[in-house]
């Protein structure tokens, strides 16, 4: 080997191999939910205000791993879209999100499309090693979580 091996020092390498393959996944998504002029961040807001309505937007980064400054952008275009209402909770400081009526029919709507995106990204796997590739990145990822700049942390209840 040398430092000009580009095979040893680059192309093998768990870090190059994870970007090359969030790249991948993105470009995908946007290529099956392409009729939904939604992208994975926007996508994964919105599940996270399905799955805990009234959450409010920091929980909202933290559940999907993203820092507050995108979330806040995030949140605004989804607004401006008609996807999700914000109101004000009892500190007035603190805004809750709900999904919209829009937002609701959109998530069922690009569902199919998302499944054929996972899929997609998991081309050249069989089933088995689908499921066992799952397990080793959900693992890696809980086990690195708080190396990251922004740890996801599930949203909990709010007091």
């Amino acid at each position: 080997m040398t430092a000009h091996d580009l095979e040893a020092i680059l192309y093998n390498k768990p870090g190059h191999l994870i970007r090359r393959l969030q790249q991948i996944a993105t470009t995908v998504f946007l290529e099956e939910t392409a009729d939904y002029d939604t992208t994975p961040v926007q996508y994964g807001a919105l599940a996270a205000i399905r799955a805990h309505p009234g959450i409010d937007q920091l929980r909202v980064a933290q559940a999907i791993g993203f820092d507050r400054n995108t979330i806040s952008g995030v949140v605004e275009r989804l607004e401006i879209k008609g996807l999700i209402s914000r109101s004000t909770g009892t500190d007035r400081r603190t805004k809750l999100l709900y999904l919209t009526a829009e937002g609701e029919a959109l998530l069922d709507q690009m569902y199919p499309a998302t499944e054929r995106a996972q899929e997609r990204m998991l081309t050249g796997l069989n089933k088995t090693e689908q499921q066992a590739f799952i397990k080793m990145l959900k693992r890696l990822v809980d086990a690195n979580n708080e190396v990251s700049r922004v740890p996801v942390s599930a949203p909990g209840r709010r007091d």
